[in-house]
C-alpha cells in the first residue's frame, strides 16, 4: 500500500483543525434546521402581510377615513363654526365684563389717582420744600463751623498727647532702653557668643568631622558588606530557586498547562456537542422507547415464550408417557404379561416415593418421567 498517494482534500484550508470543524458542522446543521425554516416562514409572513395590506387594509382604511370625514369631521367643523365660536365670543365678553373691566376701572380711577395725589405728591413736596433746604443748611453748618472747630480741637489734643505721651516714651526709648540693649548685646557677645563660637570652631567642628568620618567609614563598610551579602543572596536565589522554577515552568508546567487547556477545551466541546445531545437523546428518546419495548413487546413476548415452553414441556411429557405405555403394551403382547389379578376391593393404588422403590400406601403416586437432572445422570 502506497502512503504517498494520500493527499489532503481539495477544500482543505490551512490553519483549520478538528475544533473548527466540530464548531462549523453543528452551526451549519442549526442554520439548516432552525434558521432557514424560520427565515422562510418570516418571508412568507411578510409577503402575506404586504398582500393583505394592499388588498384589504388600504381600501378598508380609505373607506373608514371617508366615513369618518363625512360623519364626524364635517359636522364637527359646522358645530365649531356655527355654535362653539359665537358661544366662546359671548363667554369671553361676559368674562371680560364681569372680571376684567371692573378691576381696570378700579385701578385707573381709584388706585392710581389715590396713590398719586395721596402719596407721591406730598412726598415730592416734602422732599423739595423741607428736606432739601434742611440738608443744605446742615451741610453749611458742618463745613463752616464744625470742621474748623474740629481742626482746632485736633491740634490742641495732638499737642497735649505729644507732651504727655510721645516725649516721655521717646526719652525712655532713646536714653534708657537703647543704651541698656547695647550694653546687654555687648555683654552677650563677649560672654556668650564669642566663647560659644570659639568652642564650636576649635572643639565641636573637629569632633563632628571625626564622628562624620567614622560614620561614613562604618556606612561604607556596612554598604559593602550588604552589597556582597545581597549579591551572594541574589546569586543563591537565582541559582537555587529561580532557575529551577523557571526550568520547571518552561519544561513542565507550561506544556502541562497547555495540554490541560486544550484537553479542557476539547472536553467542553465534546460535552456540549456530543455528550449533551447523546444524553438528551438517551433521556428523551431511547429511555421512553426502551421502556415501551420492554413493557409492550418484550414482556408479552417473554410471557408468551414461557407459556409456550410450559405447553411444549407438557406435550413432551404426555408424548413420553404415551410412548412408554405403547412400549409396555407391545412387550406384553410379545412376551406375555403377568396373570390377571384376583378380584378385590378397589383401593388407592400403591405408589412409590421419589428416589426409592418402596411402596407407601399414603404416598402420592410419583411421576414416571424422571427430572431432567436425573435423566442426564442416568444417561451418564
Amino acid at each position: 500500500m502506497d502512503y504517498g498517494e494520500h493527499q489532503a482534500p481539495a477544500r482543505y484550508e490551512v490553519g483549520e483543525g478538528c475544533t473548527a470543524t466540530l464548531i462549523r458542522i453543528p452551526v451549519r446543521i442549526v442554520v439548516l434546521v432552525v434558521v432557514l425554516p424560520v427565515r422562510m416562514v418570516w418571508d412568507a409572513l411578510v409577503v402575506a402581510g404586504r398582500a393583505v395590506d394592499r388588498a384589504l387594509l388600504r381600501p378598508l382604511g380609505c373607506a373608514l377615513s371617508w366615513l369618518f370625514g363625512t360623519l364626524v369631521v364635517i359636522p364637527a367643523d359646522w358645530l365649531y363654526a356655527s355654535v362653539l365660536t359665537p358661544l366662546g365670543h359671548a363667554l369671553l365678553w361676559l368674562a371680560a365684563a364681569v372680571f376684567v373691566w371692573p378691576w381696570v376701572a378700579l385701578w385707573r380711577y381709584a388706585v392710581v389717582p389715590g396713590a398719586r395725589y395721596g402719596l407721591v405728591v406730598p412726598v415730592v413736596w416734602l422732599y423739595g420744600s423741607v428736606l432739601t433746604p434742611l440738608g443744605r443748611g446742615l451741610r453749611w453748618v458742618c463745613r463752616e463751623l464744625l470742621v474748623p472747630a474740629g481742626r482746632g480741637i485736633r491740634a490742641v489734643v495732638g499737642q497735649v498727647l505729644t507732651v504727655l505721651l510721645v516725649l516721655p516714651v521717646t526719652g525712655l526709648w532713646r536714653y534708657v532702653l537703647v543704651p541698656l540693649a547695647l550694653a546687654t548685646a555687648w555683654l552677650a557677645e563677649h560672654l556668650v557668643v564669642r566663647p560659644l563660637a570659639r568652642l564650636y570652631r576649635e572643639a565641636l567642628t573637629p569632633l563632628g568631622h571625626g564622628i562624620t568620618w567614622l560614620f561614613d567609614l562604618l556606612a561604607r563598610g556596612i554598604a559593602a558588606a550588604g552589597a556582597g551579602l545581597w549579591t551572594a543572596t541574589g546569586w543563591l536565589v537565582a541559582t537555587l530557586v529561580v532557575a529551577p522554577l523557571r526550568w520547571l515552568y518552561r519544561r513542565v508546567l507550561a506544556p502541562v498547562g497547555r495540554e490541560i487547556a486544550d484537553a479542557l477545551g476539547i472536553a467542553w466541546l465534546a460535552r456540549y456537542l456530543v455528550v449533551a445531545p447523546v444524553t438528551w437523546v438517551h433521556r428523551t428518546v431511547c429511555t421512553p422507547v426502551g421502556h415501551f419495548l420492554r413493557d409492550r413487546i418484550w414482556a408479552p413476548a417473554k410471557r408468551g415464550a414461557v407459556e409456550a415452553g410450559r405447553a411444549a414441556r407438557s406435550a413432551l411429557r404426555s408424548a413420553r408417557e404415551t410412548v412408554r405405555q405403547a412400549r409396555r403394551d407391545a412387550w406384553r403382547a410379545l412376551v406375555g404379561g403377568p396373570g390377571a389379578p384376583e378380584p378385590r376391593e378397589p383401593g388407592r393404588p400403591l405408589a412409590r416415593t421419589l428416589g426409592s422403590t418402596t411402596t407407601v400406601p399414603s404416598a402420592a403416586p410419583a411421576s414416571e418421567i424422571s427430572p431432567p437432572g436425573r435423566q442426564d445422570a442416568g444417561r451418564g
